[in-house]
């Protein structure tokens, strides 16, 4: 601790993703004055940003008016045409655009990268004033003698696997801060902390989660249709006791985003999220679309899914929580940006003025307050059953019901109550109740490996540094996880970190690639022991998005 050098500031943002550059902005905004910076585990501003995106552009309208003709990338390509469909094995049904809530219309809607987006509003935010460290994750939070946050350090850098210091060896940085904004995006792993030191949790249910796979195709010009919008929903997950969907979007430069999103309450151990959208690529009205095409970039991503009744306490002493540290995706509109932003201008709004009003360190309640009574609150509570419907009932039944309940909302009706949710991790059921699933192998062409997929995300760690997968227990992969549930660590990863090796014995150990990681959360969410906790790695590793 002694060695660390600190530095003051009247705010500090964990997170660099579109709610922390917002907040950052909307201080500048509201008093230039103000010392702000921001930190960002990525090499870059967008490094680690993952997104479809079609983004609904109501909080960028209110926080930078004048961005479309600013050559922000986002205002490239507005949505043009917007499809639903339905998928079976081999065909599709296009649900039609008047039977869906009239707020789930993409008019007005822009699709195109986030990554790109939070480049540009960092190079807004530092014209402002704002300093801005790219390749500084937080790693620990600060805390006053009173209790309240202080602020962070910054990862110490220059530590070898063992825990020895190398020749490069460097102390993190301590920023003090008289207001701390943790904007760490989804499962934050100082968040994390924070829900459990302030019992941030104790009056919301428990937060569930998506995985979310995303893949970037250049694909024949004949076939491109920009501000194409297509959501799917069905095959192959209904085949797997599963549910979720994907997406593909016509964006500029003659490419698609294509994903998909498999919910991560998921029963069957034998489930595999990066399998089943290998799959999904394989259906004729995808495949037709790619075949031609290119696949030029891969990447993964945690997506918050419960909605506005997981939204826990957002204001505590020193410090608050802010877009998807929080929870603010609208999980039947896919869309998060716009909310987020706007949670980090409330905050900014609440953390100026209390410094203008010479307080610091305090509990912003009325952030809290302002969320609550926000266009945020009236966007989520009017979802808050989609999800835990269809969870509980399936993806054909469940999306009737959903979808009902969402029409008698828009008529200022509902379902008279609000539903629960289970953590993902306890609703993972034992191997011997299902049957292995054989996925089929990859044909190199539209469907392809993990470690292909990794190399496309520019993923690269430091080697010689500790592992930043913590296994609480190193005995339980081997004791509970493989015997009970079929280890389904080597199945939820995206990135191939998770392998169960023979061992000169003929026993099954567990390797950790953590090289490999691409900071998507899932092995902090599903494993169904909560035994693998996500911690920072050395500044800059991970990912490398560079059109996310």
């Amino acid at each position: 601790m002694s060695e660390r050098e600190s530095m003051p500031y009247d705010v500090v943002i964990v997170g660099g993703g579109p709610a922390g550059l917002a907040a950052a902005i909307r201080l500048k905004q509201v008093n230039d004055e103000l010392e702000v910076c921001v930190l960002e585990k990525g090499s870059e501003i967008g490094a680690h940003i993952l997104s479809g995106a079609v983004v609904d552009p109501r909080a960028l309208d209110e926080l930078l008016p004048e961005w479309r003709e600013q050559d922000c990338p986002l205002a490239e390509v507005p949505v043009t045409e917007n499809h639903h469909w339905m998928l079976s094995r081999s065909g599709k049904f296009d649900m039609p655009h008047f039977a869906l809530p009239p707020f789930m219309s993409n008019d007005g809607n822009y699709t195109g990268s986030l990554g790109n987006l939070c480049r540009w509003l960092g190079e807004k935010a530092e014209e402002m004033g704002v300093e801005i460290f790219p390749g500084f994750p937080a790693s620990e939070v600060l805390f006053d003698e009173n209790g309240a946050v202080m602020g962070v350090a910054t990862q110490d850098m220059g530590v070898a696997a063992d825990g020895s210091q190398k020749a490069d060896y460097q102390p993190g940085m301590e920023l003090h801060a008289k207001y701390t904004l943790f904007a760490e995006g989804a499962r934050g792993h100082l968040t994390k902390r924070m829900k459990a030191h302030f019992d941030l949790e104790a009056e919301c249910q428990p937060q569930v989660y998506g995985l979310g796979i995303k893949e970037l195709w250049d694909i024949d010009p004949a076939k491109h249709v920009p501000g194409r919008v297509i959501h799917t929903q069905g095959w192959p997950l209904s085949e797997s006791d599963s549910w979720g969907g994907g997406f593909l979007y016509h964006q500029a430069g003659g490419q698609v985003a294509l994903g998909f999103v498999t919910a991560l309450d998921y029963a069957n151990p034998y489930v595999f999220p990066f399998e089943e959208f290998q799959r999904w690529k394989h259906h004729p009205a995808i495949r037709e679309v790619l075949e031609g095409g290119k696949r030029v970039s891969y990447g993964a991503r945690a997506i918050n899914e419960g909605g506005w009744q997981s939204v826990p306490q957002l204001a505590f002493p020193g410090g608050a929580l802010i877009g998807c540290s929080a929870g603010f995706v609208n999980v039947p509109r896919i869309k998060g940006t716009h909310t987020a932003m706007k949670s980090g201008m409330l905050a900014a709004d609440a953390a100026a003025a209390a410094i203008v009003g010479e307080r610091e360190k305090d509990a912003l309640d009325e952030y809290d307050t302002a969320v609550r009574s926000s266009w945020i609150a009236d966007e989520l509570s009017r979802v808050r059953n989609a999800q835990p419907l269809v969870s509980k009932f399936g993806g054909a039944l469940g999306t009737v019901l959903a979808g009902a309940d969402m029409w008698m909302r828009t008529l200022k009706i509902g379902l008279p109550y609000t539903m629960k949710h289970e953590t993902d991790a306890a609703k993972t059921g034992r191997a011997d109740l299902y049957k292995k699933i054989e996925y089929p192998k990859p044909d190199g062409v539209i469907s392809f490996d993990r470690l292909s997929s990794v190399f496309l995300s520019g993923t690269n760690h430091e080697e010689d540094q500790p592992c930043h997968l913590v296994l609480k227990d190193p005995t339980i992969p081997e004791k509970v996880n493989l015997p009970v549930y079929a280890g389904p660590e080597a199945r939820y990863c995206p990135a191939g970190v998770y392998e169960f090796v023979e061992d000169d014995n003929g026993i099954e150990q567990l390797v950790i690639n953590a090289q490999n990681c691409v900071h998507c959360k899932t092995c902090d969410i599903k494993d169904p022991t909560q035994n693998i906790e996500w911690v920072t790695p050395e500044g800059g590793g991970g990912p490398n998005y560079p059109n996310m």
